[in-house]
C-alpha cells in the first residue's frame, strides 16, 4: 500500500501541516526539520497526490511541450534540453507531437489547458492566427522555442534565421555559384523556416543577382517531399549550380534526387543544409550546413518558462542564440 502524508508525518515526528509546508517549499520550516521530512519521504517512497495538490495550489508542476514532428531529429534534441532543465526544477513533461497538423495542434493546446499544465514550451512549423488567438485566450504561460511569432508577443528563444540563411547563401556565392535553387516552404508561411527565404533573397540582392522565380522550389518538410519536388524541378531543365535547403532533411531528399538524375554532389552541384542534425554528419556526402544550438534552445526556453510560471523576472523577452556554418562534403572545397 502506498505511503500517505500521514505516514510521512509519523515517520518524521512532525505534523501533517509541516510535511505539507516542506512539499510546497514554504520557507517557515527550519533546515533540520526539512531534512527529517525529506528523509522520511525518501524512506517511505512517498509521492504526493498531484490532483489534490494542484486543486489547493493551482499548480501541477507539469509543463506541456508541443512539437511539430517527432521523427525530425531537430526537435527531440530541443526536447532533451528542455526536459533536463524541467527535471532539475522538479517539473514533469507532457509531450505533444502534432504531425504538422494545425487542427491537431490546436486540439493539443486545449487538452493541455484541461490538464491544468503550468505552462507550455511551443514549437510550430505554421504560426496560424487562430492558434495564436487560442493561446492568448486560454492564458497559459507560453514560451516559443526555435521560432517567433510575427508580433513578438510571446517570449522566445531562437537564432537569427534570416541572417543565418544569408550567410549560407553567401557561402555558396563565394564558391563561384550564381544559379542557386531555394528549397523550402512558401514565403507567406509565418515561421522560422520561412524567414530563411528572406535571407536567401537578401544575399542574392546584395550580390546584384536578380531573383529568378524559376529557381524557387517550394517543398514540404519531409525528405520525401523535397525528393519529389526536386525530381520535378530537374525535369524542367533549369540551369543551376547550387541548392540552398532550409533543413537538413530536405537537403538529404534533394541529394538523393540529384543522385538518381546522375548529377554529382558536390562536383556538379553544391548543396547546403540547415540545422546540423546528427544524420547530417553521417549522410553521404556529409552535409555542409548551418548548425543550430538545439539543446540550448530547449534548456533556455524551459528556464524562461519556469521563471514566468513562478512570476520571477526574466533577463530577456527574446533570446537570439549563436549559430555556426559547418563545412563538410556537400559543397566544393
Amino acid at each position: 500500500m502506498a505511503a500517505s502524508i500521514k505516514d510521512v508525518a509519523k515517520e518524521a515526528g512532525v505534523s501533517i501541516a509541516t510535511v505539507s509546508r516542506v512539499l510546497n517549499d514554504v520557507d517557515v520550516v527550519n533546515e533540520e526539520t526539512k531534512k527529517k521530512v525529506l528523509a522520511a519521504i525518501k524512506k517511505l517512497g512517498y509521492r504526493p497526490n498531484i490532483v489534490a495538490r494542484s486543486l489547493k495550489t493551482q499548480r501541477t508542476r507539469t509543463v506541456g511541450i508541443i512539437i511539430p514532428d517527432i521523427s525530425n531529429q531537430f526537435y527531440p534534441e530541443i526536447v532533451r534540453g528542455a526536459e533536463d532543465v524541467a527535471n532539475i526544477y522538479d517539473y514533469n513533461i507532457i509531450l505533444c507531437n502534432t504531425d504538422l497538423d494545425v487542427e491537431k495542434e490546436t486540439e493539443y493546446i486545449k487538452v493541455l489547458k484541461e490538464k491544468m499544465v503550468d505552462g507550455v514550451l511551443y514549437m510550430s512549423t505554421c504560426l496560424e492566427k487562430t492558434t495564436m488567438d487560442l493561446i492568448n485566450e486560454l492564458e497559459m504561460p507560453t514560451v516559443f522555442a526555435e521560432t517567433i511569432d510575427e508580433n513578438k508577443s510571446f517570449p522566445s528563444v531562437t537564432i537569427d534565421n534570416s541572417q543565418a540563411a544569408f550567410d549560407a547563401v553567401q557561402y555558396l556565392l563565394n564558391k563561384g555559384n550564381k544559379n542557386i535553387v531555394y528549397v523550402g516552404p512558401k514565403e507567406e508561411i509565418v515561421n522560422a523556416i520561412s524567414l530563411r527565404y528572406k535571407g536567401y533573397k537578401r544575399a542574392l540582392e546584395k550580390n546584384n543577382i536578380a531573383i529568378n522565380k524559376n529557381l524557387i522550389c517550394y517543398s514540404g518538410m519531409k525528405a520525401r517531399d523535397s525528393y519529389s519536388n526536386m525530381m520535378e524541378f530537374i525535369s524542367k531543365g533549369e540551369r543551376f549550380d547550387a541548392v540552398f535547403c532550409t533543413s537538413d532533411e530536405m537537403a538529404m531528399g534533394v541529394i538523393n534526387a540529384l543522385r538518381d538524375k546522375n548529377i554529382k554532389v558536390p562536383e556538379e552541384v553544391d548543396v547546403m543544409g540547415f540545422n546540423n542534425v546528427y544524420e547530417a554528419s553521417i549522410f553521404y556526402p556529409r552535409l555542409t550546413t548551418i548548425s543550430q544550438p538545439m539543446y540550448d534552445m530547449g534548456s533556455v526556453g524551459m528556464r524562461m518558462l519556469i521563471k514566468i510560471i513562478n512570476k520571477e523576472p526574466i533577463n530577456k523577452e527574446h533570446y537570439v542564440l549563436n549559430y555556426q556554418l559547418i563545412e563538410r562534403d556537400s559543397c566544393k572545397k
